[in-house]
């Protein structure tokens, strides 16, 4: 039987760069569709996007805010997808009060940077919560993160931050998730964390939950073949 299209969605200024090191290690059978966000402003436009794009039917991934985008095409077309990998990502809102009033803080913070000193600038300030501390000397890695945000402008990051501050409550997609599910986090992800993710499970119970060891945020660039191997796992549920 023909495999479905796996649909992968980045993240927070993220390209087809953050997918491209697990592509070795899929089936060669299978084949994969990439995303690009282009100029949305919100989550519902982008998974509006995803859904424009991709077959009638398909299996689809999403990184960090890529997994708030995939959440978003579950709860506008779930009989379209038949398989979700939600990866070092969230399902809540911004939250109430100093909690909120701090992430919004960070956030236009770093916009400052990437409008003031541009987006390189604003990216090297950003990478060093978003991999493991043990990477942060890895230069080729590093520098791999720089080079895609630099592809991308101040102005497509204002309206992706736009998006993630007015995210909406996702549990109550979760909670209606029957396909096969993984749900998947580097150990030292600090921004989304480990207890997030697991904290998402008992909404999901039959999901699969993986930790990568000695990955960060950007876990499918770190550990590429720990990722694709867990995704591997969960591909052959949906098969």
């Amino acid at each position: 039987m023909k495999k479905l299209p796996l649909v992968l969605i980045p993240g927070l200024m993220c390209d087809h760069t953050v997918w491209e090191p697990l592509l070795p290690y899929f089936d060669a059978t299978q084949t994969c569709q990439m995303v690009d966000h282009q100029n949305a402003n919100s989550l519902t436009q982008m998974a509006q996007q995803v859904l424009d794009s991709a077959p009638p039917q398909f299996l689809m991934a999403g990184h960090s805010m890529g997994g708030r985008v995939a959440l978003e095409v579950l709860r506008m077309a779930p009989e379209r997808v038949a398989g979700v990998a939600l990866m070092d990502t969230g399902c809540l809102p911004k939250a109430e009060g100093a909690a909120g009033e701090i992430e919004v803080g960070k956030r236009l913070a770093l916009l400052e940077i990437a409008q003031s000193r541009g987006v390189r600038a604003m990216a090297q300030e950003w990478v060093k919560g978003m991999v493991s501390p043990s990477r942060l000397a890895d230069t080729d890695l590093i520098d791999q993160i720089l080079n895609m945000f630099e592809t991308k402008t101040s102005d497509i990051f204002a309206r992706q931050l736009l998006a993630l501050i007015f995210r909406q409550d996702a549990t109550d997609v979760l909670k209606t998730i029957q396909v096969p599910t993984l749900i998947l986090c580097g150990e030292h992800d600090s921004w989304s964390t480990p207890t997030q993710h697991e904290e998402m499970m008992p909404y999901v119970p039959h999901a699969m939950l993986s930790i990568i060891a000695g990955a960060g945020h950007m876990a499918t660039m770190e550990k590429p073949q720990e990722v694709a191997h867990a995704m591997n796992l969960w591909l052959s549920k949906c098969a």
